[in-house]
Order: structure tokens, then C-alpha cells, then sequence
């Protein structure tokens, strides 16, 4: 194992030596998990590196030498959240160094609040790295802004306040006084310990609320040992009388993926036979076990032979395909020339994709002809224009009524607010019910397991209706609540319009009714849905009862893969639960893996209404479940921080989106999967 030079995590988190940072960036998609503790401060930092010029990070700071006021616990230590940034402007060359400009704490108190800019330059077994800092990173620089020539905002830096937490202060960002920071990092000859040396650009004499730390000395010692590639530990001697220590979890979420060796092999590809198959529901069964598609419909047109479905294992289309050509040629005469998959979701018609036959064959059994079934694949990939059943002979038909079951652990969590981590542990039952392709009954049912929501106490002051401050309630009167109880229908009514209809408990806090309406063009960067719905708060015990409170909500939503580094931006714009006008803005990068790491924020008029800070945001990783399993499937789980509940900007918590149910409309990374045809 090695420790890898320029890839230590600082107390803050992300990239850098001990208290300051450097230019260097983790690989794409590197995700760590870091705590430091250099009394008086405890420091828990989450990293991700969406692209391979940003870092962003997300942070709590308990201060403890600070009480939480609004905590009910007087013993509890003030927790501070922030948000960071680092950009890179240049790599490294043979002849010039990696620069890198950063913000740190943005958004969040802005009590450690820094900008910088910085330079690292690697020689040999030696990192070196020089800064200039601006706020709590400059506090004993002394400098003279040079920026004071071109504007007088930049001479002098507000104090920082708590109570105006979460603001994003524009005003403030490289003002006041500038401060020298760097330092040395050495690879030692044991490739697990590297060495720090830092000259820390802060003299600790203006510290959170007004107080002064004892500093010996600028000058910080530090060491850092890699236990195995995701586990390190770091330890410290830092402003001359301190120690500190610390441990870091790494992870990259673009490389997760296991191999699948439970997957069933794809059949060997046989002589065709002398007649087509008649037993059309032993086809279909194969083609579900072994192709991964839920068949509706098999047509025979001519010489095409049309095979309706729905993707229900493989995230690859591709391999789907792949599987199913081979079965259905070992189940039809030579007079069935082309295979056409229209594949849908939930009844709604997706796209079509047509595989010539003899092609197929030709290139399976040589890699001459590889390149030119490529050609005609990618020109074969059709759209559809409607639902209505294909001409031919209708050769097979499944209604597609059935139920479904299944069981999983499911966690709620509140992170950041005075009462500390507040968590709840419960068992879920999911359940559903076709009624024919185009609908069906959903459910859920949660068990609670364990949680410590009886310490939820601090509900913060406001003017809005209490439309989610309330989960305590819904999570400590019940130990067995229904989450989930509605019909759901769907309808394509246009070459690229969808629709869906809904109604019943829809989640754990309101049930009522509601319609999306989504238009999506084929294989297009953009799509446009519109969603309204009309809701009544549900009684804690989360049975049938309701409260007084109902509301209209909705949303419309632009969506855009931007082409950016597989970047898609949502926007959305309409009235939330608290009957607050708005916009969410949401950023989201999907790695080859399918892993999806994004950033969201909500702005509306509820302004200080909202309580801390004067808009909501969050974090999320979706990860499909299979990386983590020896066994191909389409189900993910999504993992969220969010700083606070609040009532404003609150969303409906919508159980389907018609983006979603839709997302094979979008080719994606169809052909980045070409060569699981042949595996």
C-alpha cells in the first residue's frame, strides 16, 4: 500500500496538508469521509470529486468551548455547517505548477469562512505548496489587499454572525487583509507514512464568537499513515502546544462495480430451426430469466419478429438485446430476418431497437465483422410514434397483471440541527399490484427498529405552516406506520408526451391526489414536465386519519443534460407544501458506474421565514445496488444530507416521476456497452 503523495485530507477536509489547503485534486469520482479533532474543534467532512477539476465538500464543526443555545441540552457543543469549493485552473506540467482556487465554509455561518488561491508543485519524493489567503485562512497575514485598487468593498471583511447562517455572503468573498500560507509534504521511504510541514497563514487571535486560541508557534508537524486504500490516519503537532488526530475513509464511486458472476450465462447461439417456435410462453419465460425482459406482446410482421417488453435486470439495454438475440434465434426459422425490441415502462412505448439477424450471427462468430454491425445497430435505433399494437400476427400476448413483494432495511436521518444526529432505524415492506400494463396498486409499511427521536426537542420559530418540522411526531407516535398506499396510472398520448395519473396516501406526511405531464423527445438533451397535485397532511400515527391542513402544490421542470461531463441540471419552479413560491436548482454527475452524485438548492419567498439561513440545500448519492452484488439489477438507493428540516421550499415526496420511469428514453450509454453483445 502507499500512501499517495498530495492526497492527504486536511482538518477541514479535501485535499491538503493539516489546517490549509493545496492544488492538488483526488481522481474522479474519489468520495471520502474524514474526522479531526484539534481541540477546541471536532470536525466531520464528507469530499466528493464530481469532475476532475472540482471539489466540493460538506462539513460540521462542533465548537466546544461554545454552547448551543438553542439546543435543550446544555452541555451541547455550538455545531457549525459549512460548504467548500475548490476549483482547478491549471495542471501540472513539467515546468509550471497545479493552481487551484478555492472557497471554503460558503454558505453555511461563514465563521471559518477563506477564499485562496494556490500553487503545488511536485519535485521527487517532495510536494511544495504556497497559498494566498483571505479570511479566517489570513488572520495573521497582515497583507495589504492588492484588490483594494480596484474597489474599496475589498478593504475590509464584516464579522462574521451565527444568526445569519446559510446566507451566501457575495460581498464579502477576497476582502480584507491577505495571509501567506504552504508547506512541504515528503514521501518517506515506507510507502504508507508521508510527512507534513505547514506554515499556517492564521495567528488564532480572532476565532469563532470572539475568541483567541494560544498559538507557540505558525508552524505545524504532521504525519499521515495509509492503514490499506481507504483507510488512513493522520496525526499532528499544530499551533506549537496542540495535538491533533485524525482518520479518513476513502472510496470512488466511478469505479464501483462487481463483477456479476451470479448472473445467468447468455445461451449458446444454435442452428436456427427448421420451424418457428409455437410455445411462444416458454419463449417468453427465457427471455425473462435469462434477457432480463418482461414481455407484453410478440408480433410477427413479415420477416420481423416485434418482442414488447420491459427492462427488469440489466442497466444495459444492450445486453439485454445481446441475451434475447440469441434466444429467439434459437427458436425461429430462417425466414425471421429482424428482431425489433420496442421496449416500455409501466405501458408507456420508449424507443425501438431493431438488430438485423444474419448481422448479428455474423459478427458474434468473428470480430472482422464487429465495427460493421455497429454501424447498422446505431442506424437501426428507432423512436416510436404511438402505443397502438404493431401489424402482424399476433403471436403471444401477457397483460402483465401480477403482484410483487419484497422486504429492506430503510433509515431516516436529521443531521446538524441542536439536538444532534437524530436517526431512526425501520424495517420496510414494499408491495405492488398490476392491473394491467398501464397501472398498478403501490405500498409501503415501516417497522420501526430503533431510533433516538425522543431527543428531537428544538423546533425553531416560524411563520409557516408546519408542514415538515413535525417529523418527530410522525416517528415517534407509531412504531408501525403506512408510508405509501396509492393507484398509480399511465398513458403516452403523443409521439413524445407522457402522462400520469395518481392517488392515495402518497407518503408519510400527506395523502391526496395529483398528475405529471412530461415531454420528452427521443434521445434529446432536454425534456419539460409539469406536475400538480392536491394534498392533505396525514395524522401522525400515519394511518388514515388526516389534519386540517391541505394545500395545492406543483412544479414545472426543466431538465438538461448539459453535455458537460455527464452533467444533468434540473430546474423547477412552482409552489411548495408551505404555500411558498419558488425555484430548485439541482445539479447532478452520473459516472460510467451509474452512481449519481448531485447538489441541490431551494430559494423562495418564505425569506427568513425559513429560520436558519434564507434558502434550503442538500447533498444526495444515488447508487444502483448492484455494485455492490455478484448479480445484475435496475433498483438503487439514494443517500441524502440535508442540514435542517424546514417548512420552506418543502416538496412533495412523490413516490414516481415520469423522468424516471422514462430515463431509458435517453440512448445514454447505449453503445459504451457494444461489447457486451458478445460476452
Amino acid at each position: 500500500m502507499q500512501a499517495d503523495l498530495g492526497q492527504a485530507r486536511t482538518d477541514f477536509g479535501g485535499i491538503g496538508l493539516m489546517q490549509t489547503p493545496t492544488a492538488r485534486m483526488a481522481p474522479l469520482g474519489d468520495i471520502s469521509l474524514n474526522h479531526s479533532h484539534v481541540s477546541p474543534y471536532l470536525r466531520y467532512n464528507i469530499s466528493f470529486q464530481p469532475m476532475d477539476w472540482l471539489e466540493a465538500g460538506f462539513r460540521y464543526t462542533a465548537i466546544t468551548n461554545q454552547d448551543y443555545p438553542a439546543s435543550s441540552d446544555p452541555g451541547r457543543a455550538y455545531l457549525d455547517k459549512g460548504i467548500d469549493f475548490k476549483f482547478r485552473l491549471l495542471e501540472e506540467d513539467r515546468n509550471t505548477p497545479a493552481v487551484a482556487l478555492g472557497f471554503r465554509d460558503f454558505g453555511g455561518t461563514g465563521l471559518f469562512g477563506s477564499e485562496y488561491l494556490v500553487a503545488s508543485k511536485r519535485w521527487y519524493d517532495f510536494d511544495f505548496t504556497l497559498g494566498l489567503g483571505w479570511g479566517y485562512l489570513a488572520h495573521g497575514g497582515g497583507i495589504g489587499n492588492p484588490l483594494s485598487a480596484v474597489s474599496d468593498r475589498f478593504d475590509e471583511r464584516s464579522t462574521e454572525n451565527p444568526d445569519e447562517a446559510g446566507d451566501f455572503e457575495f460581498g464579502d468573498i477576497f476582502s480584507g487583509d491577505v495571509g501567506l500560507f504552504g508547506g512541504i509534504e515528503y514521501q518517506t521511504g515506507w510507502e504508507p507514512l508521508t510527512l507534513q510541514l505547514e506554515y499556517d497563514g492564521n495567528d488564532y487571535r480572532n476565532e469563532p464568537f470572539e475568541t483567541t486560541l494560544d498559538q507557540s508557534s505558525p508552524v505545524n508537524l504532521g504525519a499521515r499513515l495509509s492503514l490499506n486504500d481507504n483507510v488512513s490516519l493522520s496525526a499532528g503537532w499544530e499551533r506549537g502546544d496542540t495535538a491533533m488526530f485524525g482518520i479518513t475513509f476513502r472510496g470512488n464511486l466511478a469505479g464501483l462495480a462487481q463483477p456479476k458472476t451470479d448472473d445467468p450465462s447468455p445461451v449458446p447461439i444454435q442452428a436456427a430451426p427448421e420451424r418457428t417456435a409455437r410455445d411462444w410462453q416458454a419463449v417468453s419465460s427465457e427471455l425473462q430469466a435469462n434477457a432480463g425482459m418482461r414481455v407484453r406482446r410478440i408480433t410477427r410482421d413479415d420477416d420481423e419478429l416485434i418482442v414488447e417488453a420491459e427492462a427488469t435486470k440489466y442497466r444495459s439495454m444492450l445486453e439485454s438485446e445481446g441475451r434475447a438475440n440469441r434466444i429467439l434465434n434459437n427458436h425461429t426459422a430462417e425466414d425471421i430476418g429482424t428482431y425489433r425490441y420496442r421496449w416500455q415502462s409501466v405501458g408507456m412505448g420508449l424507443r425501438d431497437d431493431v438488430h438485423d439477424r444474419q448481422a448479428y450471427l455474423d459478427a458474434a462468430g468473428s470480430t472482422s465483422y464487429d465495427q460493421q454491425y455497429h454501424y447498422g445497430l446505431y442506424a437501426s435505433a428507432l423512436t416510436q410514434p404511438g402505443d397502438t399494437p404493431p401489424a402482424g400476427e399476433l403471436l403471444y400476448q401477457n397483460n402483465l397483471d401480477q403482484f410483487t413483494w419484497s422486504l429492506s432495511p430503510g433509515l431516516n436521518q436529521n443531521l446538524g440541527g441542536p439536538d444532534g444526529y437524530l436517526y431512526q432505524v425501520y424495517a420496510k415492506l414494499d408491495a405492488e399490484y398490476r392491473t394491467d400494463p398501464n397501472g398498478w396498486f403501490s405500498g409501503r409499511a415501516a417497522l420501526n427498529l430503533a431510533d433516538n427521536f425522543d431527543d428531537f426537542d428544538y423546533v425553531a420559530n416560524s411563520r409557516l405552516p408546519r408542514v415538515r418540522t413535525n417529523i418527530n411526531r410522525y416517528l415517534d407516535e407509531t412504531s408501525l406506520g403506512i408510508y405509501n398506499l396509492q393507484y398509480t396510472r399511465t398513458l403516452r398520448f403523443g409521439q413524445d408526451w407522457y402522462g400520469m395519473a395518481y392517488g392515495g396516501l402518497l407518503e408519510m406526511m400527506y395523502a391526496g391526489a395529483g398528475g405529471e405531464v412530461l415531454y420528452r423527445p427521443f434521445n434529446s438533451p432536454v425534456a419539460f414536465g409539469v406536475d400538480l397535485n392536491w394534498v392533505k397532511q396525514r395524522d401522525f400515527d400515519q394511518r388514515f386519519d388526516m389534519r386540517d391542513y391541505d394545500t395545492w402544490t406543483g412544479h414545472a421542470t426543466a431538465y438538461i443534460e448539459t453535455g458537460i461531463e455527464d452533467v444533468l441540471a434540473q430546474v423547477s419552479v412552482g409552489r411548495y407544501l408551505a404555500k411558498d413560491l419558488g425555484a430548485t436548482f439541482d445539479l447532478s454527475r452520473q459516472f460510467d458506474s451509474g452512481v449519481r452524485i448531485g447538489a441541490w438548492a431551494t430559494l423562495t419567498d418564505a425569506g427568513d421565514d425559513y429560520g436558519e439561513g434564507s434558502f434550503d440545500k442538500g447533498l444526495y448519492v444515488s447508487i444502483p445496488l448492484d455494485v455492490f452484488f455478484s448479480e445484475s439489477s435496475r433498483s438503487s438507493t439514494t443517500i441524502a444530507w440535508q442540514p435542517l428540516t424546514r417548512d420552506g421550499g418543502a416538496r412533495l415526496s412523490r413516490r414516481y416521476t415520469l423522468y424516471g420511469l422514462t430515463q431509458d428514453r435517453d440512448m445514454g450509454h447505449y453503445w459504451n456497452d457494444y461489447d457486451r453483445l458478445w460476452e
